[in-house]
């Protein structure tokens, strides 16, 4: 059954998925009913709910957890994953926290879990002007 506080939050889903699955090696991974998480190397960076469920995300941040752990939606993960670094984002109404600090932290999250040639290959896209990058240069 679809619950009514998913209907809003499912394209801000979308775009987190389809933001995640743009670093170099990312893909989905679903290993339990309601799940549609975002993985690299079948390493897990992001939990991060099927549409049509009432929003929630976790990731491993390893750097700025301390400070999430201070806003009123964010708790430590369950399963032990707390102790890691992992944080669950649980928002109530009005509570959704932005798209940028969203983002944020699933830049954070695949930067601590995915292998660092790949992260390297982060740094050098970052490095190239956007004009190589394209083909042009």
């Amino acid at each position: 059954m679809r619950k009514k506080a998913a209907v809003g939050t499912d394209a801000l889903v979308r775009e987190l998925r389809a933001f995640g699955l743009g670093y170099p090696g990312a893909h989905r991974k679903s290993p339990w009913p309601g799940h549609d998480d975002l993985a690299v190397n079948d390493k897990t960076f992001a939990y991060l709910n099927a549409e049509g469920m009432p929003f929630k995300i976790s990731c491993k941040l390893p750097h700025s957890g301390g400070g999430a752990l201070m806003l009123p939606f964010v708790k430590p993960a369950s399963y032990g994953l707390g102790r890691s670094g992992w944080v669950t984002v649980e928002p109530g109404d009005g509570q959704v926290p932005s798209l940028e600090l969203l983002k944020s932290w699933i830049d954070e999250s695949y930067r601590a879990q995915a292998p660092k040639k790949l992260v390297a290959q982060l740094t050098s896209a970052a490095a190239t002007p956007i004009s190589r990058r394209r083909g042009r240069g």
